[in-house]
Parts: structure tokens; sequence; C-alpha cells
């Protein structure tokens, strides 16, 4: 380890003998300083890694320190907004631009080339959403984003799910009523959306429709992670140019075809881990990055890291493959 090969066909994607690289800590819940995030109801992980190439950067949330952090491989790691309403997922849309699920705002916004914000989505049928967690965009500029949380005294809609905003932002459709939603990603064809459902540990597939919306009747369960990995919850998820799905979880990450087929699992914490604080041991998210898109930045273990693949990751901002 770090790799256990399940299937030969992990050797096509990552070395086995590859290991990870820590590029920086203290962010996780034991160095958080005493403020709103638990008063809240959010866990104070950093989370929702995103390459940002015309800066040769990584922005990435420090949830617990309400900050976004910014990591260069010349320049280390600084603090690049603060606060950050407690932001948690982050991408880019196809204009280049900063979409961030804002949970201390319970609303998903866009930072806009000139610094100003738009809010692509806060409410649901004219209620407030939960907690806005994480979020993909489309070539098109639809916006799909997860909204967990529900039941807690901490919401006020009393169910959880998937959303998806038009490109006009004119629209906030239900995607999927599913409980414990987390990360979501999109093939590179755009025309299958890929759900995790956290506690359960499964990955669902829906066909998308030319509207963007989901084709329910095409429900499928892709992939359930096997009962007898104590590897913590499902959280988020990206993709690659060929298709293979890599999924954070305690521990590490796993690693299915598009078929959803187990190929195998990188473990930045080997098993067994702890479980005082479990999510120390929850990888929360992944992303792709650096001049070839094939090193794989993960957030987890209070800390931000990463490990280099042979396979280059889907783009962001997005385009169709």
């Amino acid at each position: 380890m770090p790799v256990e090969m399940i299937s030969p066909e992990l050797e096509r994607i990552v070395d086995l003998d590859a290991q990870h690289e820590v590029l920086s800590d203290g962010h996780g819940p034991e160095e958080s300083p005493e403020d709103d995030s638990r008063r809240l109801g959010i866990y104070p992980n950093p989370e929702g890694p995103v390459w940002w190439a015309e800066e040769g950067c990584l922005y990435f949330s420090d949830i617990g320190h309400n900050r976004r952090m910014r990591w260069s491989p010349t320049g280390g790691v600084s603090v690049a907004q603060e606060p950050s309403n407690y932001a948690n997922g982050l991408t880019r849309d196809p204009q280049g631009r900063l979409v961030a699920c804002e949970q201390g705002q319970r609303r998903v916004a866009r930072i806009e080339h000139d610094g100003s914000t738009t809010v692509i989505a806060n409410r649901y049928r004219g209620v407030r959403l939960n907690r806005p967690n994480d979020v993909v965009c489309r070539s098109d500029g639809s916006v799909y984003f997860s909204d967990p949380g529900a039941p807690s005294p901490h919401c006020d809609l009393d169910f959880s799910g998937y959303y998806m905003v038009t490109p006009d932002l004119g629209d906030i459709v239900m995607l999927v009523d599913l409980r414990a939603p987390n990360g979501l990603a999109i093939s590179p064809d755009e025309s299958t959306l890929y759900l995790t459902q956290s506690r359960n540990r499964r990955i669902w597939a829906y066909n998308l429709m030319p509207n963007g919306s989901v084709n329910r009747a095409s429900e499928r369960l892709l992939f359930e992670l096997p009962e007898s990995y104590p590897a913590g919850v499902f959280d988020g998820m990206k993709v690659d140019v060929e298709g293979n799905l890599y999924i954070t979880m305690g521990g590490g990450i796993a690693i299915t075809n598009s078929e959803g087929k187990h190929l195998g699992n990188i473990w930045i914490e080997e098993p067994p881990f702890r479980v005082i604080l479990p999510w120390k041991d929850q990888i929360s998210n992944c992303g792709w990055g650096m001049e070839d898109n094939k090193t794989l930045f993960y957030t987890g273990l209070c800390s931000m890291g990463s490990i280099q693949m042979k396979i280059p990751g889907l783009p962001v901002p997005p385009q169709k493959l």
C-alpha cells in the first residue's frame, strides 16, 4: 500500500508503488478555532480542491477556519480569501468563474471575474436550501449540486437531494430526492450524471437529457462498496478522460471503471482507521491539476495532498469530450 489492486486494469491508471505526498496540513477539526461551524452543523474538514491553470495553483476550502486556501508548487500554501462563508465544494463554470457551495449562507454562489458575487441558488420553491455541499458544471452552463442535511434543526427543507440550475439561472430543478447526498460528477461525453449516496456507500448513475435534467427511468446502481471495507462514507468524486471514477471515502480513494467495476483503492491512511474522530480519516474530495492534469489532489486527514496518476482527469472549466 497505499495502492491496493483489485483488478489488473488498475495498473493502467496508477503505479502500484505510487506514494501520496502531503502538501499542506493543519486544516482539520482538531486545529479549527471555536467558531460557528459546529453550531451550524458544518463539518470543519478541508474540501473542494480545484485547479486554476492560469495561475498554476490549486484552491481548496479550509472549512473549519472559514477561509479559502491557495497552493502552488513554487509558493506553497497561503490564504486566498477570508472569510469564505464556510464554503465546501468548489468548481469552475465554462467561463472559468469560481462556483462555491457556501454552507454558511446556505447557497451556491459564483464569483465573477470582477470579484462580485452572483447567487446561483439559495432557495427551492421559496424555502432556503439546507447546506449545499458539492457542485459540478456542464459545458452548456448547467450547474448541478448536492444539498444534504435533512432532517436537522439547522435545515428548513425536510428532505435532501440533488439539483440542477439552468444555464440562465432561471430555474432550479430537483433531480433526485436522495438520503445522504454528497459528491457528483459528469461523464466525459456529458451523457451521464453520477451521484454518491454517502452513508450507504453507493454510486448511482442517470442518463442526462438534452435539457440537462435526468431521465429518472434510467436510474441504476453503478457501484456499492462491500460491507467488508471499514472505509467510512463516500464523499466527493471525480472522473478521468476515459470515464473511470475516483470516489473519496474513509482513509482513501476507490477507483472504478465507467461500468462500476471496482479496480482498486488508494489508501492515504491504511486501515484499521481511528474511530474517536472519524472525520479525521475521511478523505473528503479530490480534483485534477498540474500542467498535464494527471495529478490527483485530495483533501482530508486535516490536510491536502496529491498522488500522480497515469490518465488525465476531466478538464475544469468543463468541456465536452
